[in-house]
């Protein structure tokens, strides 16, 4: 990594984790020191970047030829758009091996996954006992090639083996809180998460909270700013130690607590009652029709994604907030998705 100036490109700054660690990064004492390449769809959201001092770049990921030439500009990538996007990961790739040749220096991948990738098939029914730890990669590679996110996973790590480029996945588990910063203020940055503001808009169109099966699976949770953090305290540890784990041991878990979905689910459903939007504060199971309209027939909210954030927390992560926090946190995105869905 370069001791002047460091050219970091940033993919999915508009998002809910790429808003939220960009904000962090454009916060960091060292700021002169980075050169920060964002690419964004919005022509207006590249404006008000330009205006935070980020070198905006109007394009998509669908653009593989302009994917690459950014990659191949830059000393860092933080990856964190559409994690199943594996043409994109393919032209980033191409883009740092291009790098490498032209400098001599393996380059960073930053990406980011999901703890998606150790769900199963409980569909509510039943919490498993199996929890992934990421300091044992060898536990990690017992996962099938066919789970969500491990084709994209996978491709990274055998990149890494060649030698071009040092790798680190991120893999956040249920995140949660509504995003504040730098972004969020400036109406760049989506401010929601993806699973419980889910189950809230459907359980607000049926009137009532609900989860799939029994809700007895369990996941892990963490919060946006948690895992803001995991970003930096690697991005850190990468520069002050070359030897942080990257490829096979590059993996790392962002967690801080765990919960079952039927407790999300009661959260849920006592903030609607309470709100006067709800018939009962127990949360009831989905139909079927229920899961097709509102989770595209996906039971994957009744599945289990358990984890340990080993080595995330031995190279100096430290999460404050738990699984207490999540829940408390519930009935303020129920407040907040009221008054979007009535403005």
């Amino acid at each position: 990594m370069s001791t002047t100036k460091t050219n970091i490109l940033v993919t999915g700054a508009t998002g809910y984790i790429g808003g939220a660690v960009l904000s962090r990064f454009l916060a960091r004492p060292d700021i002169s020191s980075l050169s920060i390449t964002a690419l964004v769809r919005s022509p207006e959201k590249s404006e008000k970047l330009k205006a935070l001092g980020v070198n905006a770049v109007v394009g998509s990921h669908e653009n593989s030829a302009l994917v690459q030439k950014l990659a191949s500009e830059a000393d860092v990538v933080l990856s964190m758009a559409d994690s199943d996007h594996i043409e994109a990961a393919k032209a980033i790739l191409r883009g740092l091996e291009a790098r490498y040749k032209a400098t001599g220096t393996a380059p960073v991948l930053i990406h980011t996954s999901g703890t998606g990738v150790l769900m199963d098939n409980a569909a509510g029914a039943y919490a498993y006992d199996t929890i992934y730890d990421d300091a044992t990669p060898a536990q990690i590679e017992t996962l099938a090639p066919t789970q969500l996110h491990r084709d994209v996973d996978l491709i990274l790590t055998d990149a890494d083996r060649l030698g071009y480029v040092k790798t680190y996945i991120i893999l956040p588990c249920t995140i949660y809180g509504i995003a504040t910063g730098t972004l969020a203020a400036h109406g760049i940055q989506n401010v929601h998460s993806v699973q419980i503001p889910s189950l809230i808009r459907a359980s607000l169109d049926r009137g009532q909270g609900g989860m799939v099966g029994l809700g007895k699976n369990r996941w892990n949770n963490v919060s946006i700013d948690d895992v803001a953090d995991v970003y930096l305290v690697l991005y850190d540890a990468i520069r002050t130690n070359p030897a942080t784990g990257h490829g096979r041991e590059g993996y790392y878990f962002a967690e801080n607590g765990e919960h079952t979905l039927y407790d999300v689910g009661k959260a849920i459903a006592e903030a609607l009652v309470a709100l006067g939007r709800g018939k009962s504060a127990e949360p009831t199971t989905f139909t079927k029709e229920e899961i097709d309209k509102y989770f595209q027939g996906s039971e994957y909210l009744g599945s289990n994604s358990r984890c340990r954030a080993t080595r995330a927390r031995a190279i100096g992560w430290k999460p404050t907030k738990t699984a207490k926090d999540m829940l408390a946190s519930i009935r303020p995105e129920v407040e907040a998705l009221l008054r979007k869905m009535s403005a």
